[in-house]
C-alpha cells in the first residue's frame, strides 16, 4: 500500500480539502459522480479515478466528502465502491456531516470487511481548509482516530477525539446548534441596529473583547450589513444538520425550543428559493413587512 489518499466528493467542500492536500504534497486520487469537479484538482495534480472503487485502490486511506447517510453507503457499500477497491485495514474517514445513529451502521458495516472507520466532520468551511485550519471534531477507535489525524493535519489546525463512532457526528451537531442560532442572532441584531440608525458594521469592532464577541458576529455582521452573500455554506446545509438535531433532540428527550425556530426561519428561506446562498442571506428575512420578504 502507498502513502496515496483517496478522495470521494469533490463538491465545494471536498473540492477544498483536496485542493488543500494536493497543495501540501499529497498523492491524491480523486472520484466524483461529475467528472467536471475533478478538473480543478486534476489540474493541480491529482489522479481522477473513473470509479470509487478505482479511487481507493492502492490508497491507505479515502476521505468522503458527500451529502447525506445514504450517498454515503453508496459511495462505500454499493456497486463499484470503495469497498470494492479497498485492501483490508484501510482507513475509511467521512467528513461528511451525517446524522451519527447512520454513522454506527456504517462503522459496523466497515468493521466487518476489515476496514477502519473514522467519521470526522468538520467547522470553519472553505476558507478555513484553504488555511489548513479546519476544526475536527472525531469519532472511532483511538487507533484509527490518531491515524486520521496524522492524515488530516494538512488541513486541520484542532483536531479532538470525542467517543467511538458517532461521537463526531455528534458534536458537529452540537456545532451547527450554535452556528445555526449564532447566525441568526447576529442577523437579528444587525436588522436592530440598521433600523436604529446604527452602523452595523462598526458594531464589530465596538464590542470587540466583550462578552458578545465572537469569531460569527466579527466575521458575519460587516457581511450581513453589507448584504455579502458570497457563499462559503449553504442554507439548505443548515437545514439538514439543523433536522438532523431535531432527531438527536428527540432520540434523548431533549427540549430545544429555540433551535426548533431557528430550523423553522432556515426552511422559510429554502421554500422562498434561498437554500444554495450563504447563510449571510438570513438578512432577507429581515426586511420587514412593509418591504418585498424574499428575493
Amino acid at each position: 500500500m502507498t502513502d496515496t489518499i483517496a478522495l470521494i466528493g469533490a463538491g465545494a467542500m471536498g473540492g477544498a480539502i483536496g485542493a488543500r492536500l494536493v497543495a501540501t504534497g499529497t498523492r491524491l486520487q480523486v472520484f466524483d459522480l461529475d467528472p467536471a469537479k475533478l478538473a480543478p484538482l486534476v489540474a493541480a495534480g491529482a489522479t481522477a479515478a473513473a470509479t470509487a472503487a478505482a479511487a481507493a485502490t492502492g490508497a491507505r486511506a479515502v476521505i468522503l466528502s458527500l451529502n447525506a447517510p445514504h450517498i454515503v453507503r453508496a459511495a462505500v457499500f454499493g456497486a463499484k465502491g470503495v469497498a470494492e477497491g479497498a485492501a483490508p485495514g484501510t482507513l475509511i474517514i467521512d467528513m461528511s456531516s451525517i446524522d451519527p445513529e447512520a454513522t454506527k451502521a456504517l462503522a459496523a458495516d466497515a468493521a466487518a470487511k476489515g476496514l477502519h472507520w473514522v467519521d470526522s466532520p468538520l467547522s470553519g468551511g472553505i476558507p478555513k481548509a484553504a488555511t489548513g485550519e479546519l476544526t475536527l471534531m472525531q469519532g472511532g477507535t483511538p487507533e484509527a482516530v490518531a491515524s486520521a489525524q496524522a492524515i488530516l493535519s494538512k488541513v486541520a489546525s484542532n483536531q479532538t477525539r470525542m467517543g467511538g463512532p458517532g461521537a463526531g457526528q455528534t458534536t458537529k451537531l452540537i456545532n451547527q446548534v450554535l452556528c445555526g442560532l449564532g447566525f441568526l442572532a447576529v442577523a437579528e441584531a444587525t436588522a436592530l441596529a440598521e433600523a436604529a440608525g446604527v452602523d452595523a458594521a462598526m458594531i464589530p469592532k465596538a464590542l470587540k473583547g466583550g462578552r458578545a464577541d465572537s469569531a460569527l458576529l466579527q466575521e458575519y455582521m460587516p457581511r450581513f450589513a453589507a448584504r455579502d452573500y458570497r457563499r462559503t455554506g449553504r442554507i439548505d446545509n443548515m437545514v439538514k444538520d439543523l433536522n438532523g438535531a431535531a432527531d438527536l433532540a428527540r432520540l434523548t428527550h431533549t427540549p430545544m425550543p429555540l433551535t426548533a425556530l431557528c430550523a423553522e426561519i432556515h426552511r422559510m428561506l429554502t421554500a422562498a428559493g434561498l437554500g444554495g446562498e450563504d447563510q449571510a442571506a438570513l438578512m432577507e428575512f429581515f426586511k420587514g413587512p412593509n418591504k418585498e420578504q424574499f428575493k
